[in-house]
């Protein structure tokens, strides 16, 4: 029985796979097989010994300490994509929300409430202060071109806007469902002069932090209108509170308010809505359990973001699971140890990702746990070992 612990309230719709044979679901458990999570905070948390994997029910993991799961051989997964129409609909609703004035129009609206027969004759007169302009034929600059990116892209191409998108590593099957209306630019400076827009879709990490800063916003056209609804901080703020009062930032849209987008002028602080939808959750709910899962009773790893993919069906009926270094020597120490207890591999599957890789290796005959893990487990560089019968 695996020991399953929740840190956030998950979609039932996901917890439901787990089947009830194997998998208990709990809000308090000290000693976890694997843990659910969506927002809470796992820095602090003092891993246990046999916490095998986490799966966060959402794209962004930097409310997990990654590399020492990675030390510790517990495989962390996220669910890219499955958020990704929420994000979209609040993306297109920020960019009228950045050009309309509408948020500062209602809340203007809001004082006439005592006004009475007068409020029509107000709203006419002091509705030109709120006036902005449509969003077709303007061009929208999206950096990032990942599930919520190409989305982005693609329909902003039916609202009539010309659409500029920048990626460094952008995938061969996100290119093939890219509209060919919009423009691939190969440098993202591109997008910094020509667009009226600008939407950020990648991940926070240290090559992004303070992306969109003094010298992005230097190429900017005058009068831009950005977008974040990836992470705050790949927006630096002070270098972007200096552009708006230049002129040359006419608005900023946030989904990450703090105290300083709070009392920054022409920012629009929306309080983290991007994947506040009921089937946003439910998405993410179902993936993330079905990944962990899927890893704890077959070893299988998908959309893992510190180990690689390793998918494979069962050939017999023991399997070793290693976690390990991606060292060059490593696949050879392993099947000799195998050799020299005469047993044959009938299946493996080795890749790796970064430093880390897996190795998955299906056994011809059936063993037991202790003769071979102590050894493996003895390899320099092997971080964990795992026998699935």
């Amino acid at each position: 029985m695996y020991n399953i612990k929740k840190f956030n309230k998950i979609a039932q719709v996901g917890l439901d796979l787990l089947d009830k044979n194997y998998f208990t679901a709990l809000d308090e458990c000290d000693d976890p097989d694997g843990i659910l999570v969506r927002s809470a905070s796992l820095h602090e948390y003092a891993f246990n010994k046999s916490l095998r994997a986490i799966a966060r029910a959402g794209a962004g993991t930097n409310n997990i300490p990654i590399d020492t799961c990675s030390e510790k051989g517990i495989v962390v997964f996220n669910t890219p994509g499955a958020n990704a129409n929420a994000v979209k609909e609040i993306v297109l609703a920020g960019l009228l929300l950045s050009s309309r004035k509408i948020s500062d129009a209602i809340e203007w609206a809001k004082t006439l409430s005592d006004k009475g027969d007068e409020i029509g004759k107000l709203v006419e007169k002091g509705k030109s202060q709120f006036a902005g302009p449509e969003i077709s034929g303007k061009k929208l600059g999206i950096i990032g071109l990942g599930a919520i990116g190409i989305l982005v892209a693609n329909v902003a191409t039916h609202l009539g806007m010309e659409v500029y998108g920048y990626d460094a590593f952008l995938s061969v099957d996100n290119a093939l469902r890219m509209s060919r209306s919009v423009h691939n630019v190969k440098d993202v400076k591109e997008i910094y002069a020509n667009c009226d827009y600008i939407t950020v879709h990648v991940p926070y990490n240290a090559d992004t932090k303070g992306l969109i800063g003094k010298e992005a916003l230097s190429q900017m056209k005058d009068g831009v209108r950005i977008l974040n609804f990836a992470r705050g901080e790949i927006v630096d703020l002070d270098a972007m509170e200096e552009a708006i009062e230049a002129g040359k930032v006419s608005c900023y849209v946030v989904d990450f308010p703090n105290q300083k987008t709070l009392s920054m002028k022409n920012v629009i602080s929306v309080p983290h809505l991007g994947a506040s939808t009921p089937e946003s959750e439910d998405n993410c709910a179902i993936m993330a359990c079905k990944q962990l899962s899927e890893y704890l009773m077959t070893g299988n790893i998908r959309n893992s973001v510190n180990y690689p993919a390793v998918e494979c069906e069962r050939s017999t009926g023991t399997r070793i699971c290693v976690l390990h270094k991606n060292i060059p020597t490593m696949l050879g120490q392993i099947t000799a140890i195998l050799s020299e207890n005469s047993i044959n591999i009938d299946h493996m599957l080795s890749k790796f990702k970064g430093q880390n890789a897996y190795t998955i290796i299906d056994l011809a005959e059936n063993i037991e746990d202790t003769v071979l893990t102590d050894k493996i487990k003895a390899i320099d560089g092997v971080v964990r070992v795992r026998i699935i019968k």
